[in-house]
């Protein structure tokens, strides 16, 4: 006799009970508070001045105006400040992804008091906002002549984010088993051969969460960037949108646009490395 299917089942049999319905709702509705803001902006990147403050913000534009885009890349000059994001983002990340990576695998595998010390520094790093201390930041960068300078901003966004960085691949590296870095090392691997060939294929998942989240950081940063450059040629994209919402003038149409056009590599490397991104967050929930 075939038995029937419970109506709260799915197609693979699995039971959904009221709570489970209820946790979806909510999420639903979670997701949808987060998704409208988002919308909201790109409707507003395609419609005239006039429909902006006229119309709701979840109104349709009549037409599509491609001339905000075109707008926003002259008169932001997106081209420079787009690769001066890219390069500063990109840069920041390489270096804090390798230093962080190999500070990590020392202090998991060295017990001594000095490799113990050393982290609880680096997280003594975390619980001061880098904010707090934009004054000596910046008293430093000028002595140093760090300020107006590409490899100064980088230099800067790596000391900020090097604290985090640390904690993240430090916690991630206690679940690498030890018996592969010294079966690796009976078969006559050298130190830096165990590393790249054996501990950093492993560190892959901590590796894309460092990268998306010091990415989401850098890409999207606006005091350090405005505090450390005044040159026009070597701003950032956050720096000069910003430039659009003073108060002696406002073109949001513009605005929206190219806030539009900063989102979309930060997305498209969110996507790219997702699964790898969750996986990293999730490491250590579950044993076994």
């Amino acid at each position: 006799m075939i038995k029937r299917k419970n109506k709260s089942e799915d197609a693979t049999g699995q039971r959904y009970t009221k709570g489970t319905f209820a946790i979806q709702a909510v999420m639903t509705v979670i997701g949808i508070a987060f998704l409208l803001p988002i919308l909201i902006v790109f409707n507003y990147s395609f419609k005239t001045k006039r429909e902006l403050y006229l119309t709701s913000a979840l109104t349709l534009p009549s037409s599509l105006q491609m001339e905000n885009y075109r707008k926003a890349f002259d008169k932001l000059n997106l081209s420079t400040t787009f690769f001066n994001t890219l390069l500063y983002t990109a840069l920041s990340v390489a270096i804090l992804a390798i230093l962080c990576s190999i500070t990590a695998w020392a202090i998991a595998r060295c017990k001594t008091k000095f490799f113990k010390f050393c982290y609880i520094y680096f997280i003594i790093g975390i619980l001061i906002p880098y904010q707090a201390l934009f004054l000596p930041i910046y008293i430093i960068g000028y002595n140093f002549h760090l300020t107006n300078t590409r490899y100064g901003i980088i230099f800067m966004y790596v000391a900020t984010g090097i604290s985090f960085g640390v904690f993240l691949m430090t916690s991630f590296m206690s679940t690498v088993p030890l018996e592969l870095e010294e079966a690796a090392r009976i078969d006559g691997c050298s130190v830096f051969r165990t590393y790249f060939s054996v501990v950093l294929p492993l560190l892959r998942p901590a590796m894309a969460t460092l990268i998306i989240m010091q990415s989401f950081q850098i890409w999207n940063d606006y005091l350090l960037a405005s505090l450390y450059v005044s040159k026009k040629d070597l701003k950032t994209l956050t720096v000069v949108i910003q430039s659009l919402f003073s108060s002696q003038t406002s073109d949001y149409t513009t605005a929206m646009a190219a806030i539009v056009i900063s989102v979309l590599p930060i997305a498209i490397l969110f996507l790219s490395l997702q699964k790898y991104f969750i996986k990293g967050m999730t490491v250590g929930a579950v044993k076994g």
